[in-house]
């Protein structure tokens, strides 16, 4: 990878000072339905200079939850055109943040490079972080915002269907990235069916942060992935609920050194379900 996947606060905050190769910042805060607004918490407080983007907007195509799954990924010309009124170009670097976790930020960062930005890196710790340091912030809605010249490339990662995804476990790994309760069928809230798909292997993607929520060093993070059986050269595919978690995992995979393109089953859980002739594994 030509570009470090994290960035630090005061690697972020001395960008923006120094105003050298100034980076566009984006916050994708986003919390689910039935959470605060992202817009709204956006506007009592982000970091300078950053613009919002809505992740059910901007980073998904609008559906109602069947094929596809919850988050279907944009189409091109959506994505397009939301990053171009967020001031995206090709040629400017992107830092991306959120305050859950780097979740919402992860999918940017992976969407991002599908369609081929080259320098795009995840702020580490998020909003959180940023006001742990004391750093500038600045309220209301941004003014006057430049509009960016970004256009999508011929995707470049890896991304499978329900059918391939259901391979993966004859001869790679595939990894859910779900909290481990819903990996084994207890406790479901969010899907109609509980479970997971048979031969995948758990490795919940919050699980893999450090309680100030900066990812853990990447030595153990690739202890991690080692352990569910990931490591260079073996072909890892991840999904989670709604194809969000998953591009954490495959943020995850980069900042550990285990996989540069850790394949997506976008659709993930919420799509695997719609089809009642598809297994389900339960424990």
């Amino acid at each position: 990878m030509s570009n470090p996947p994290l960035i630090t606060v005061a690697e972020l905050h001395e960008r923006l000072v120094d105003r050298h190769n100034t980076p566009v910042v984006l916050d994708v805060r986003w919390s689910g339905p039935g959470a605060t607004d992202g817009r709204l918490v956006f506007e009592r407080g982000h970091i300078q200079g950053a613009r919002y983007v809505d992740l059910d907007a901007v980073l998904a195509e609008p559906g109602t939850g069947g094929r596809g799954g919850r988050h279907p990924l944009p189409s091109p010309e959506r994505f397009e055109a939301g990053m171009r009124a967020a001031g995206v170009s090709s040629s400017r670097p992107v830092v991306i943040y959120d305050d859950n976790k780097s979740i919402a930020a992860a999918r940017a960062w992976w969407l991002l490079r599908h369609h081929g930005h080259q320098d795009v890196c995840v702020l580490d710790g998020g909003w959180g972080a940023w006001q742990k340091a004391g750093l500038p912030v600045s309220m209301g809605e941004v003014e006057g915002l430049e509009v960016g010249d970004f256009e999508v490339r011929t995707p470049r990662l890896t991304i499978l269907d329900a059918d391939e995804a259901a391979l993966v476990p004859e001869a790679g790994v595939l990894l859910d990235g779900r909290p481990v309760n819903r990996y084994r069928g207890e406790g479901e809230t969010v899907d109609p069916v509980a479970g997971h798909i048979p031969g995948a292997r758990s490795l919940p993607a919050v699980e893999l942060l450090a309680k100030d929520g900066t990812f853990l060093p990447a030595s153990e993070l690739a202890r991690r992935f080692d352990a569910a059986g990931v490591r260079p050269g073996v072909d890892a595919v991840a999904y989670c609920g709604s194809g969000v978690q998953a591009c954490h995992l495959a943020l995850a995979a980069a900042v550990a050194g285990v996989s540069d393109d850790l394949g997506i089953y976008p659709g993930s859980w919420s799509d695997w379900i719609t089809d009642p002739q598809r297994p389900v594994a339960i424990g």
